[in-house]
This record gives C-alpha cells, sequence and structure tokens, in this order.
C-alpha cells in the first residue's frame, strides 16, 4: 500500500537510460489560428505505456519529430501556396491590364476598348490627310488628300483637282509641296497625285470595305471650309447606295455649275444635292455614313476603328444657309469604298481612264 503514492512518477521513465535526451520543445505561434511545432519537438508520451515498455517507447519522440517537421513543410508549403497565388493573380491582373493598355488599335497606341478611341485613331491617321488647294483660271478649290506611299503618292477625288494649273498640298503639320496630277478616273470620281520631294511621309493604311457593316463605328478626318485635320464620327449607315455625281474631266470648269461652298453636286435617290449635276455624270457604289462632312472634306479619308482607311469621302449633303453659305452637315455623307481605290491605283499610276 505504500507504493501507490510514487505511481505518478511512473510515465517519466527515470531509469531508462535508452530514452534520447529531449527536451519538450513549445510550439510557435504565428499568428491567431496558426501553431507550429519546431522540428525534433517532443510531445509528452501516454499518461500510461504501452505493455511493451520502452522498447516501443523510444522511437514515439522520432515519429512525432518527423510529424512536427512535416507540419512545418506544410505549413511552409501552404504558406508559400497562398503568396505564390497571390503573387501569380497580382501578376495576371496587372499583365491583363497591361494587355489591354496596350492592344490599341493599328497605328496607334490607345487601346481598343478605352473610351478615346476616335482620339487614338485620330492621333495616328491624321499624319496622313493632306489639304489639297487647287487652282485654275475659274477659281480655286480645297479638298482633301490620303498619302498612300512615303514617296508623297495621294488619292483623291478627281473633281479636286480636274482642271487645275496649279495643286498645293499642305501636311498636317503645315509643310506645303507643290503637285502634280498622276492619273485620273473621272467615271469614279478618282485621282492620284504626287508631291514634289517629299519622302518619309506617314502612309495610311488602306483597309478592306468589304468587310463593312453597317453599323460599324467610322471617324472622317479631312478639311472642311479650310479646316485642315478637322476629325468627325459616327456609323456607316448603309453600304452600296447608288451615287451619282457630275463627271468633271477637266475639259470644262464652266459645266457643271460648281460652288465650292456647297459642295459637288450629286444626285442620290432620285434626288439632286448641291446643285445642278450637269449632262455628264457617273454613278458609282458608295458607302454612306452620318459622320459629319462639309465641303472640303472631298477626297478625305473615311477610316475605322482599327485605323485602316475605307473609304474616300466624295459627296455630302450641305444645305445651303440663306446668305448662300453652307449650313453644316445633315449627316447625309457618302465615300468610295477602299476597295475601289485599291482596284484603281494601277491605271491611277499609269495616267489613269484619260
Amino acid at each position: 500500500m505504500t507504493d501507490y503514492p510514487h505511481q505518478p512518477q511512473q510515465p517519466y521513465y527515470p531509469a531508462q537510460p535508452p530514452r534520447p535526451p529531449y527536451e519538450p520543445a513549445e510550439p510557435l505561434s504565428t499568428g491567431p489560428g496558426t501553431t507550429i511545432w519546431p522540428s525534433g519537438g517532443h510531445v509528452p508520451p501516454p499518461a500510461a505505456p504501452t505493455a511493451s515498455g520502452p522498447a516501443h517507447a523510444a522511437p514515439e519522440p522520432r515519429r512525432r519529430a518527423k510529424r512536427g517537421a512535416g507540419l512545418l513543410v506544410a505549413v511552409a508549403i501552404a504558406a508559400a501556396a497562398v503568396g505564390g497565388g497571390t503573387a501569380t493573380l497580382v501578376q495576371q491582373l496587372t499583365a491583363d491590364g497591361t494587355a489591354n493598355a496596350s492592344g490599341g488599335v493599328n497605328g496607334t497606341n490607345v487601346a481598343a476598348s478605352s473610351r478615346g478611341t476616335v482620339a487614338g485613331v485620330a492621333a495616328a491617321v491624321s499624319p496622313s490627310i493632306v489639304e489639297i488647294s487647287a487652282s485654275s483660271t475659274s477659281g480655286k478649290s480645297t479638298g482633301s488628300g490620303v498619302i498612300i506611299t512615303g514617296d508623297g503618292e495621294i488619292v483623291t477625288n478627281n473633281h479636286v483637282i480636274s482642271g487645275a494649273d496649279s495643286i498645293k498640298v499642305q501636311l498636317s503639320d503645315g509643310t506645303s509641296y507643290d503637285a502634280e496630277v498622276v492619273g485620273t478616273d473621272p467615271d469614279k470620281d478618282l485621282a492620284l497625285i504626287k508631291l514634289r520631294g517629299a519622302s518619309g511621309l506617314k502612309a495610311a493604311t488602306l483597309g478592306d470595305s468589304g468587310k463593312v457593316k453597317v453599323g460599324d463605328e467610322v471617324v472622317a478626318i479631312g478639311s472642311p471650309e479650310g479646316l485642315t485635320g478637322t476629325v468627325t464620327s459616327g456609323i456607316v449607315s448603309a453600304l452600296d447606295r447608288d451615287v451619282t455625281v457630275a463627271k468633271d474631266d477637266g475639259q470644262d470648269r464652266r459645266q457643271p455649275q460648281y460652288d465650292p461652298r456647297q459642295g459637288w453636286p450629286f444626285e442620290f435617290g432620285g434626288q439632286e444635292f448641291n446643285g445642278d449635276t450637269g449632262s455628264s455624270k457617273t454613278t458609282y457604289k458608295a458607302l454612306q455614313t452620318d459622320a459629319s462632312l462639309n465641303p472640303g472634306n472631298s477626297g478625305g479619308a473615311l477610316i475605322n476603328l482599327n485605323g485602316e482607311i475605307i473609304g474616300i469621302n466624295s459627296a455630302m449633303y450641305s444645305p445651303s444657309s440663306s446668305n448662300g453659305s453652307s449650313a453644316g452637315s445633315i449627316g447625309l455623307g457618302f465615300a468610295i469604298p477602299v476597295d475601289t481605290v485599291k482596284a484603281d491605283l494601277e491605271q491611277l499610276r499609269s495616267g489613269g481612264a484619260n
């Protein structure tokens, strides 16, 4: 009976020499809800030894020590996974933002998804749009043109330069050049002129008007009323409109009666606009747009939001005000499809139809 008071000391096994001299390790608290046992830590054995005695008790600290090390590794892996996952997520978000910011329209650094798309297209394409001043014995007309080669080939409307004795071209940066006519095609109201002594110019990208759809957003750039580099925007209102324009072959500048303040005479839907189209006319298929076009926009560019030229603005209705000047655009404009231009380029370069 006198031995019972000593039984509580039995779990410590003081007389077991083979037992490793591990010191009990205290857990490390790294934060709320996380506890790590250090590698080699010791968890106190059960209150009572197993039947096998010390032979099975010695490996217990090693097993639990490994568990502590394993837990440490697991926590470290988990922390790395969380940290790495967060870093990956941040990297993906950052990468996505970068892709959106740099995924711009062709020839511009502005993102296609940003609200400044029209501004981006304008900034990128404006250097390729010029103002054309054509002078003849019967007066002076102002129009626009599109640079298509670095050495100064420019596409414009035939009615802008037909019959001109001299042609002056002003670039968007204010630089002026003399130009000469390379070829004309009155049937399509197209002309090709070439700057003298020009090089290193920014040529526009000619798109594919066959891919244009009604409702596509477009940008128009030209020189209405001599205001160089004016930018407007709108949509494609219709395709394949039959537009009839006065055919000016340069032989008689008096016919038709052309008032530069009102725009080039044309017929659409059985009506005449901007005056009498005369007896000599031509009809072509055109893109219709509600982008604001005014006299002086003739020969300028109609551009898609990829920064590609899809048409050459050629006819627009600008009703006259009481003093005889243009009252402004009413959203009825037409452009020669760029596919027509591309198909006609070689002929224009060789002198044109006439």
